[in-house]
């Protein structure tokens, strides 16, 4: 239901802004840019999906071989100790869990490729254990916020960008950016644990908060100690040797099991295709309503009413250019992107606005986008408190970054 409203609302609101457009400053443009907005944000819907399916297809196939062949439980066994007090509704050794934990690693090592099938599966696995087939089970808000929040421990793509624009130290926003994103995943996890009521006092949270926060530290003075190039190297090595091991590893399990390896892949790969048609509808729907919003002048006019609000106050406005930025990240994953490099174009790689746009892009994952996806991969309509606790992150990671900025580059 929130996201019919949300839906509806962006809308109402662009019709609203358009109008106001035409009548008082005379725009005789603005429903034409935002019919042709529409029919390009439905492009890219289905563009979008039909990129996913050569990629959900592999995926898919390689998780039904670790499935079929074991490794799949054992990674459950690793991750139950924690899993089982966050998602206290999924069985002992349940394959979502493993899903689940692979679905994380694959997003703190900022393999997106990898990280969006193995979260479809995970989102498969939890509906079959859903009672209310159109309504978000317990377990799938908990992944579905935790995966909003977009806690990455790699930026190596911001860092790319950084690069390419001539940034003087292109991995000087790591650490703000592993702050902010941390601060967001825990807002995450803490608004959906008082939601659920789960106790997050238990020894298995505390210590994995505490091994999260002095892993953190850890990988930070290690790439402290490394120069731009080494840490670009390094981390990519480290994320792809991983992901191949993964997949080796995968089908080895599967011979040792005496599977037929090439039946199971392509078993699962029907299912990627099969996920990547069911998702179109879903993504076209979001996608047209974020770009007539877009479109209509309602996000230049919410950043203006912000800018004037911040001033009247007396208080500094130097974030305020990166707001586009900050207000377009849970709406759309490539237009964030797109309004971070035009802020490092505009005002320089290494000014303040260039920076804090880097740390925003970093901080949080593209909420709409991924509720649309993974809901709408198992037809889910009914998304609950989904959308407000990602949301509640999206803020808190949006919060943090700006201060952090402010603590680091003003």
């Amino acid at each position: 239901m929130v996201l019919n409203y949300i839906w509806i609302a962006f809308f109402l609101i662009a019709f609203v802004v358009a109008t106001g457009k035409l009548l008082f400053m005379g725009d005789t443009q603005v429903f034409t840019e935002i019919i042709n907005a529409s029919f390009a944000s439905a492009k890219t819907g289905f563009e979008i999906s039909i990129g996913l399916t050569g990629i959900l297809s592999l995926w898919l196939g390689i998780m039904k071989i670790g499935e079929k062949g074991g490794v799949v439980q054992a990674f459950a066994r690793i991750a139950s100790p924690v899993f089982s007090k966050l998602f206290p509704g999924l069985p002992k050794d349940h394959p979502a869990t493993g899903s689940i934990f692979m679905n994380f690693s694959a997003n703190l090592l900022g393999l997106d490729n990898a990280a969006t099938p193995m979260g479809l599966q995970a989102m498969k696995q939890l509906q079959e254990l859903n009672t209310r087939k159109d309504e978000a089970s317990n377990a799938m808000i908990m992944f579905l916020c935790i995966n909003a929040s977009g806690l990455t421990l790699i930026p190596i793509t911001i860092m790319m960008y950084r690069a390419q624009l001539g940034a003087a130290n292109p991995s000087d926003v790591f650490l703000p950016i592993m702050l902010a994103t941390f601060t967001s995943t825990l807002v995450a996890i803490l608004a959906v644990c008082i939601k659920q009521r789960i106790n997050l006092l238990q020894r298995n949270l505390l210590l994995f908060f505490g091994g999260a926060i002095l892993f953190i530290g850890g990988v930070f003075f290690l790439f402290r100690l490394m120069s731009q190039e080494q840490v670009s190297l390094y981390s990519t090595l480290f994320a792809n040797t991983l992901l191949f091991t993964i997949i080796c590893g995968f089908i080895v399990s599967g011979l040792r099991k005496r599977l037929n390896v090439y039946e199971a892949f392509i078993e699962g790969a029907k299912e990627g295709f099969r996920t990547a048609v069911t998702i179109i509808p879903y993504l076209v729907a979001i996608l047209v309503a974020i770009g007539i919003f877009r479109a209509s002048g309602a996000m230049d006019f919410l950043i203006d009413c912000v800018r004037w609000a911040v001033g009247a106050v007396g208080l500094n406005t130097d974030f305020v250019e990166a707001l586009p930025t900050i207000l377009m990240k849970p709406l759309s994953g490539s237009g964030a992107r797109g309004m971070m490099l035009d802020a490092m174009n505009t005002y320089g790689a290494d000014s303040f606005v260039g920076r804090l746009s880097s740390i925003v892009q970093g901080s949080c994952d593209t909420t709409f986008y991924v509720v649309a996806l993974y809901y709408g991969s198992v037809g889910i309509k009914n998304t609950r408190y989904t959308v407000p606790c990602a949301l509640l992150a999206d803020l808190a990671g949006a919060i943090a970054a700006i201060l952090i900025a402010y603590l680091f580059f003003a």
